[in-house]
């Protein structure tokens, strides 16, 4: 079967999209990870599918590279804007992902994500731990441009504070009152991204912590993003936003076995 996609980005964050209305796709594991493979395959750090939902303007589906599933922040960005590449959406879309339902504000620059609200953030060892969606271990270090995020990250990953399902780490520089930069090792790639979207968020409010306050801008190896919140209770948040840009890289076909 060919298989047409479109390969999206968002920081740096890369995505292999397709449109799956039809239920052309199944999903299976050894494909997913054959498309996500960087040197035999298209390459990218997750699968999306974009599905029809009878009471949303879609389903996105996403997978890991190892074929896991969860939300992805940055991928639910590229989604948004291939629905609307799509004709599905124009300016604001309402979507139904692996954590529920999610909307979304559309202008050419950006794509301004509602996610999910945040109901607990525990301190764990060294650092916190924030489910935006997806698990994540914050840590805060210095000078994270010269971290060694591939082995301290893939230690803590599948540490024994997380059992068998693992987390991902996330470690952060404070840069100034209302900035942080941010580096991640993700679980389901095994390695470090460019970018993370549910882990910048997770930062974001994990920086509360650390005295900042919403909105707080955030620097990561491949561009820059923004989270807003509002701090509903002691360890609770609300009226979440992840914003940034998702564009279209290019698109072509591959033939599936």
């Amino acid at each position: 079967m060919r298989l047409n996609f479109y390969k999206y980005q968002a920081t740096g964050n890369d995505f292999i999209l397709i449109d799956n209305r039809q239920e052309l796709f199944n999903g299976d594991l050894d494909t997913i990870k054959s498309l996500c493979d960087r040197r035999f395959g298209i390459g990218g750090d997750g699968v999306i599918l974009i599905e029809n939902h009878s009471d949303y303007d879609f389903e996105m589906v996403f997978y890991n590279p190892d074929g896991s599933m969860s939300l992805c922040g940055n991928g639910s960005r590229c989604a948004v804007r291939f629905a609307q590449k799509l004709g599905l959406v124009e300016n604001e879309a309402t979507f139904l992902a692996h954590d529920g339902v999610h909307t979304a504000t559309i202008t050419p620059e950006n794509i301004k994500l509602k996610m999910s609200d945040v109901q607990s953030v525990r301190l764990m060892g060294d650092g916190i731990f924030v489910d935006t969606g997806s698990p994540h271990y914050v840590q805060f270090v210095a000078d994270v441009s010269r971290y060694n995020v591939y082995d301290e990250g893939k230690k803590i990953r599948s540490g024994g504070l997380f059992g068998t399902a693992g987390t991902n780490v996330n470690f952060v520089e404070i840069m100034k009152e209302d900035s942080i930069f941010v580096r991640t090792f993700e679980r389901g790639v095994e390695n470090e991204t460019l970018s993370c979207g549910t882990g910048v968020t997770a930062c974001a409010i994990a920086s509360n912590y650390r005295e900042l306050s919403s909105p707080v801008s955030i620097k990561t190896l491949g561009g820059n993003l923004r989270v807003d919140f509002t701090k509903a209770g002691h360890n609770s948040f609300s009226d979440v936003y992840l914003t940034g840009p998702a564009e279209l890289v290019f698109d072509g076909s591959v033939e599936l076995s």
